[in-house]
């Protein structure tokens, strides 16, 4: 459950500073928002994904729409909101690899929990339902105490929530800035930090911080996994790296995997995912994941 978006991503040889203009080198238009990318990154890998979320009653919700079902993902919970515009971002990927995104929530912004309430038979069947923080806080509190299966909350964009919220969650997935925000200290600098400060959390029953080219950090019941990250010779867009990652671990809990295990998968289709172009786009099938992995037949 989550936010549905049409991101116009634009290449840039830097990020420019503020007040600087940049001139682009390419753009393009896509759809994105944190809920369907994650919806489509476990479609992708091969899992039946169903997703609540809305779009405004204007030309980029029927393309959403259309974009979103030919993927595969059930938009019985994917409500259309008459006057709203859909959701929309702004991104910026420089020659790095390294990005910024501004995000107007448009529909998004009128995921009500009555909107929630009426996909209550499916949350309550899923085994998985992942939330982010796209959409109104009453929705997400309200798909939390209606899953009835793991819930995973990816706190992103960072922002604080309610201790009700926090103690239904199984996993709680952040990056290391996320993490700092949710904790109120300094950012960490090492996987070793970042473990410390998750494992100082309380509400989650588990925490998994991504960071980046040092790997992820998985804290369960105290005790504390270190997952290395996958080498990858050239980061050509990090966009949808997360949400890959989120959908990944998803896909995998369903599967019945052990945590660790789910992290270490998400960790394989994130590094795909930076490899190429776009969020949506980059996202990787289970047959490239299980490929990619060292020793198996090219």
């Amino acid at each position: 459950m989550g936010s549905v978006n049409v991101d116009t991503v634009i290449r840039v040889p830097r990020l420019p500073a503020p007040g600087e203009t940049v001139l682009g080198t390419a753009a393009g238009e896509h759809v994105g928002g944190k809920g369907a990318n994650q919806a489509v990154a476990a479609v992708r890998l091969g899992r039946r994904v169903g997703l609540v979320g809305a779009v405004g009653d204007d030309l980029h919700g029927a393309a959403v729409r259309d974009a979103l079902g030919a993927e595969g993902v059930d938009l019985v919970g994917l409500s259309e909101r008459a006057g709203a515009r859909t959701g929309a971002a702004v991104v910026q990927v420089d020659d790095s690899g390294e990005n910024c995104i501004t995000v107007v929530a448009g529909a998004n912004g009128d995921l009500d929990a009555a909107a929630v309430r009426a996909a209550a038979d499916d949350l309550q069947g899923a085994p998985v339902t992942v939330v982010q923080l796209e959409i109104p806080d009453d929705a997400v509190a309200t798909a939390v105490a209606l899953a009835g299966g793991t819930v995973v909350l990816n706190l992103s964009p960072a922002r604080l929530v309610g201790d009700d919220v926090l103690s239904r969650v199984d996993v709680l997935i952040v990056n290391r800035s996320e993490l700092a925000f949710l904790a109120g200290e300094p950012e960490p600098e090492t996987s070793v930090q970042a473990a410390q400060m998750a494992t100082r959390l309380s509400g989650p029953a588990a925490v998994v911080v991504t960071l980046g080219a040092d790997g992820a950090v998985l804290v369960c019941a105290g005790v504390v996994t270190e997952v290395p990250a996958v080498p990858v010779e050239r980061v050509v867009d990090p966009t949808g790296a997360g949400d890959t990652f989120t959908g990944a671990l998803a896909d995998a809990l369903v599967r019945g995997a052990s945590l660790e295990d789910a992290v270490r998968w998400a960790a394989e289709a994130a590094a795909i995912a930076v490899t190429a172009a776009g969020a949506q786009s980059a996202m990787p099938t289970r047959d490239r994941v299980l490929a990619a992995r060292p020793g198996s037949p090219s």
